[in-house]
């Protein structure tokens, strides 16, 4: 599924034309987008949790030429899903 798939279901289950569905539905991937860079997690309770992981900086090597190189600290999201979303993918 990609966004406008996305966009074409929040339209027809709430009911939205495909531009009120494509503002929801920007508004909620900002809200968490800006929740993440402030270092918030974001808990959707039933859905499940995405949350900022920081990553140490450290040394890795050049897979061509085998020479050493520092890797920066970094931070990147991650996404736990929540007790309803795995008993809903299990359901089968």
């Amino acid at each position: 599924m990609n966004k406008m798939d996305l966009v074409d279901h929040v339209a027809a289950a709430a009911n939205l034309s495909r531009a009120e569905a494509t503002a929801a539905l920007d508004a909620v991937v900002g809200g968490i987008t800006k929740a993440l860079v402030r270092g918030d997690d974001v808990r959707l309770v039933g859905f499940g949790t995405f949350a900022v992981k920081h990553r140490k900086a450290g040394m890795g090597r050049n897979p061509k030429t085998l020479e050493a190189i520092a890797i920066p600290a970094s931070r990147s999201a991650t996404f736990k899903a929540g007790t309803g979303l795995k008993d809903s993918m299990n359901k089968a």
